[in-house]
């Protein structure tokens, strides 16, 4: 049986596609950029604070240099107004942004609507384009308000978290990085799950909405038939594959970050157990060892 027209699926990742998506980000470059730099100035702030932590414990408490430990708290609390100001800007310009892209877009989808000619409506039930320009071109602002962009100040993060690790200690860091190959093969299996449930997701919202415009409009007919209970039972399988499509994704979601967070401990574990005798016999210092514990949390 082929599929229905809004059940093709294409290409995980559609580099075409991409390109024609973000022509929409060109006319907002200004403030695509502020809030660029609004993510690097929050990724900075994020890893400032483990090393600013690890001087304090080292350098002032271990010494019992109470001047010093005011100077670098004051210093902290600095770093955290600027994060607060950088993550402000950061979410304004950007959700605002992605707002401006989805009124474009929405205009331009409406108005090529208005030229499709008429055998097009025949084919494709009302309910089913509703969904199209509603719910999934609302769905894109999440690409253009918390996907393009911040994912270059996660990157970021990361491999700034990891460089700032290797310098402090690379014998410790390799042994906080040992879980990373079973967080990878958990990702790539949530990513294949939770994907093919998305898109199933989509589609059955599409059929939801065209089974209800359709048998709405057409009520009367479907009462001058009898056709009450066959409607009434078509309705309620699709409402039902549209739930249990939906469980399984909370499923996949249920699995995934508890999965991350015991990985995330076990990291922690790691670094307790070896950097904690390692602190023990001064080869690596408590604040260094503080310092690696926070690292470790936000990395993962």
């Amino acid at each position: 049986m082929s599929a229905a027209p809004d059940e093709v699926l294409g290409k995980a990742y559609d580099a075409r596609l991409m390109r024609r998506l973000l022509v929409y980000l060109k006319p907002h470059l200004r403030r695509v950029s502020v809030a660029f730099v609004a993510i690097v100035g929050a990724s900075i702030v994020d890893l400032a604070q483990p090393w600013i932590t690890q001087q304090a414990i080292d350098r002032y408490i271990a010494t019992g240099d109470l001047e010093g430990l005011t100077r670098i708290v004051v210093l902290f609390f600095g770093l955290l107004l600027a994060g607060f100001a950088c993550q402000y800007v950061q979410t304004y310009v950007l959700q605002t942004t992605g707002q401006k892209i989805m009124h474009t877009l929405r205009m331009q989808v409406f108005g090529h609507l208005q030229r499709l000619d008429l055998k097009f409506y025949d084919r494709n039930p009302v309910g089913r384009l509703m969904t199209r320009v509603t719910t999934d071109v609302d769905a894109l602002n999440d690409l253009f308000a918390s996907g393009v962009v911040t994912v270059f100040g996660d990157v970021l993060v990361l491999v700034g978290i990891m460089a700032a690790m290797l310098l402090m200690n690379w014998r410790l860091a390799l042994v906080a990085f040992a879980v990373l190959p079973l967080i990878a093969w958990v990702t790539m299996w949530f990513r294949r799950n939770v994907r093919e449930s998305y898109r199933r997701i989509r589609g059955l919202i599409a059929r939801v909405n065209a089974f209800l415009q359709e048998h709405i409009t057409g009520m009367s007919t479907v009462q001058l038939f009898g056709q009450e209970a066959r409607t009434l039972r078509r309705f309620d399988a699709i409402n039902r594959e549209h739930r249990d499509v939906n469980i399984a994704s909370i499923f996949y979601y249920a699995l995934f970050y508890p999965l991350i967070e015991v990985l995330a401990a076990l990291s922690g574990a790691l670094i307790i157990l070896v950097g904690g005798g390692w602190a023990l016999d001064g080869t690596v210092s408590v604040g260094v060892l503080v310092a690696f514990l926070q690292y470790a949390r936000r990395f993962f």
